[in-house]
């Protein structure tokens, strides 16, 4: 049933009168009154008759008049949801975010997003260097907070930081009363690795750093994550070179050290499939910038 027919009748019946309603709904009285006939004709019954105050309902065209407005209403309200969906003000939004990055930014980053979009729904997924690409390519995540960036062609980067690798160890090793740790000194050290970098972090930066410095840590084990690098770190199984970040969620036991000479980082990045259409993106984008700004 067409809709613009259903408000012609609903402004006759409340109007009581088709020419009030044709100036209600600035049109001329002729077409409406052919209007409401074609509308009669689908029910199948009459919904009006003369009576001495204007236009009556008819028992048929009292229960149309219910639903008719209903109908409306329900309409109405789809069109303004379309609109706020479109618009950002409402929908749903999935964010990935990497372990590693977990308690630098979503304690900030949760009520600056609850802030900038009060009527999205918000739910969050943590992500390991084996399941983010997949995880955002398969759109179960609308966006993910990722340390280094994800190098997909169908996925777009944001580079929004960085956090410069550090040097976790346990509080009972010398070097850790140290105030820097000199690069020389991790030369023969077993390291605690991350995923190679084709398949994950910290290692695509890692293998460089150490190279350049000519220094040589022999893999005691390599792990998919940093809280699993750091619980063997704390077992006194070898060192791990980590963003500085990962120190917000090292257990009692591990100290991070900057490393003597080296800069080196590993990016933040949002990152997101390209085809991706929500206007969420950008208002996440936003609002993780501004977090990784005051890191």
């Amino acid at each position: 049933m067409d809709l613009r027919r259903l408000r012609y009748f609903v402004a006759v019946a409340e109007a009581r009168s088709v020419g009030k309603a044709a100036e209600r709904l600035r049109m001329a009285q002729p077409p409406l009154s052919v209007q409401i006939r074609k509308l009669e004709a689908e029910v199948g019954a009459p919904l009006f008759r003369r009576g001495t105050r204007g236009m009556d309902l008819t028992e048929a065209g009292q229960a149309l008049l219910v639903r008719a407005s209903e109908a409306l209403a329900l309409a109405a309200d789809g069109i303004e949801a379309a609109r706020a969906v479109a618009s950002g003000r409402r929908g749903r939004l999935s964010v990935g975010y990497m372990f590693v990055l977990a308690n630098a930014m979503l304690p900030r980053l949760i009520p600056e997003l609850r802030r900038s979009v009060p009527g999205v729904d918000l739910d969050f997924a943590e992500l390991s260097a084996s399941t983010r690409e997949a995880r955002v390519l398969d759109r179960s995540v609308t966006v993910a907070l990722c340390m280094p960036a994800i190098n997909h062609p169908e996925i777009q980067v944001a580079r929004i930081g960085a956090q410069r690798l550090m040097l976790a160890m346990p509080t009972s090793s010398p070097l850790a009363r140290l105030s820097s740790v000199p690069m020389a000194r991790l030369h023969g050290r077993p390291l605690i690795a991350l995923p190679h970098p084709d398949h994950g972090p910290a290692s695509s930066a890692v293998v460089p750093l150490l190279r350049r410095h000519q220094v040589v840590m022999p893999i005691a084990s390599r792990v998919e994550t940093v809280h699993s690098a750091m619980s063997l770190v704390l077992a006194g199984e070898g060192f791990a070179i980590l963003p500085a970040c990962a120190q917000l969620g090292a257990p009692r036991g591990i100290v991070f050290r900057p490393l003597r000479d080296a800069t080196d980082s590993l990016d933040i990045a949002v990152c997101w499939r390209r085809d991706a259409q929500s206007p969420l993106i950008r208002t996440f984008l936003k609002c993780a910038e501004r977090v990784v700004a005051g890191l």
